[in-house]
């Protein structure tokens, strides 16, 4: 990460410093930094509408543009992502230089003009990899496993509704103690590290721990991702499916075209 980016997160830090306004989430020398701020903006009847705003700065930041991932019980899910979309426009204009902080401050006196305006729901974002390529959106596909579920009726109903805020299909699957989450999606939504779905994952309370208290999700790890070929089946729905064997849970990936993602990756998790 360059020196640039290190002193924009000290400096993040400082100005947010009042109680669970500013959170590191993950750092990684591959994946980059990912972050929560949360914050306030004037909302259309001059209310203030409390923010959630993720941010996702890759190795090569401020090189590439941040991933950045907008919530608020205020607004629809159509609305925030408008915000989102407007943010990484902005985003555009400050380009190779540190801009987390103008970005808020830019939401933070704009959100009512944007709010005001009618909803564009574009659906085409573009991230920059260090290589220079730019990757437009597709649907993607991705195999997550998580390691336990405690509380399973108020975790699926988590993540069901994930499912359908952000537009998502595919199966949780359950054999046995294996537990799978097969999505399929818009590329923004699947593809980490900056996958909207994952921040949602990796950041709320979903489950609990041992003793009942609730916890964040530690313990989930991304087998495959790609972008849907011609030969995946593509899934039409978010299904909850429980599998009595291996074979019935093995018809299920050979029925969408996933015979070889099942050998490769869901044989070794059987003990």
């Amino acid at each position: 990460m360059a020196e640039s980016a290190r002193e924009e997160l000290s400096a993040l830090a400082a100005i947010f410093c009042g109680p669970g306004e500013w959170e590191v989430l993950s750092h990684s020398e591959t994946d980059g930094t990912v972050f929560r701020i949360l914050t306030k903006a004037e909302g259309l009847m001059g209310e203030d509408v409390p923010l959630e705003l993720l941010f996702h700065l890759p190795v090569n930041y401020p090189s590439c543009l941040p991933a950045i991932s907008v919530h608020s019980e205020h607004l629809t899910r159509a609305q925030s992502m408008t915000v989102k979309e407007k943010l990484l426009k902005q985003a555009e204009n400050l380009l190779s230089e540190p801009m987390v902080h103008e970005l808020v401050l830019w939401i933070q006196h704009n959100l009512r003009h944007v709010l005001n305006q009618p909803e564009t729901g574009s659906g085409h974002e573009k991230c920059t990899f260090a290589t220079g390529t730019t990757v437009d959106d597709g649907l993607w596909m991705t195999l997550l496993h998580l390691d336990h579920m405690r509380a399973k009726t108020k975790y699926v109903q988590t993540v069901e509704k994930w499912a359908s805020d952000l537009q998502l299909t595919g199966r949780l699957m359950f054999m046995g103690k294996i537990i799978l989450i097969l999505l399929q999606g818009d590329r923004s939504n699947i593809k980490v590290p900056e996958s909207e779905y994952l921040i949602l994952q990796k950041t709320s309370k979903v489950d609990v721990d041992s003793s009942g208290k609730k916890c964040k999700e530690k313990m989930i790890s991304v087998l495959f991702e790609t972008k849907v070929q011609t030969e995946h089946k593509r899934f039409l729905a978010f299904e909850v499916k429980e599998y009595s064997s291996l074979d019935e849970l093995q018809k299920e990936f050979e029925t969408a075209g996933l015979k070889k993602l099942f050998s490769e990756f869901v044989l070794g998790l059987v003990k």
